[in-house]
């Protein structure tokens, strides 16, 4: 093999990898991030150690829904996240009152929660580009009921939970 063909060889491996390395960024910071759950306020949806997808693309085209898992940037230390499901969105009033959580005066279904929601909450309506967020651990989650989360502004809502990965036999879809 001659010098020149291995400088070229070389030249097109350099090229590939500075493509892989600028794609790997993009798809990093736009379109999916992976998250490892910390702690049990998720339970029983999500369990510490499980490692999620999380597109970060999609909230750029909608706003949350209810009901979906998302990924938020805690609003007392932007350096921490914190991973909650959407109980309410602007415009709704939630209310919690023995035990139970109520959206615009409707029971929610919740099969998912781990047990009864404790203590009351009074009804408050989520403002213009926020969300109201609760762990499904209800009885062991820092999460809007509490003054340093509260409602959840949309600004530091990184991505939409869609998938369990890790470990495998977790694996599954998020709604």
């Amino acid at each position: 093999m001659s010098s020149t063909n291995l400088g070229e060889e070389i030249k097109d491996w350099i090229i590939s990898i500075l493509i892989a390395i600028v794609l790997a960024f993009f798809i990093r910071y736009f379109i999916v991030e992976l998250y490892m759950v910390e702690g049990p306020s998720m339970r029983p949806t999500l369990v510490n150690g499980e490692r999620l997808i999380v597109n970060k693309f999609i909230y750029r085209f909608k706003t949350p829904e209810r009901g979906e898992v998302l990924v938020f940037r805690y609003p007392r230390d932007p350096s921490r996240d914190f991973i909650k499901r959407v109980i309410a969105v602007a415009g709704d009033t939630v209310e919690i009152k023995d035990g139970r959580v109520f959206v615009n005066g409707q029971l929610l279904n919740e099969s998912y929660i781990l047990e009864r929601t404790r203590g009351s909450y009074p009804a408050a309506t989520v403002p213009e580009g926020h969300v109201y967020v609760m762990g499904d651990n209800r009885n062991n989650s820092e999460d809007s009921r509490f003054k340093d989360v509260g409602f959840v502004s949309l600004e530091l809502i990184k991505g939409k939970a869609v998938m369990v990965f890790w470990p495998i036999d977790h694996i599954k879809t998020l709604p």
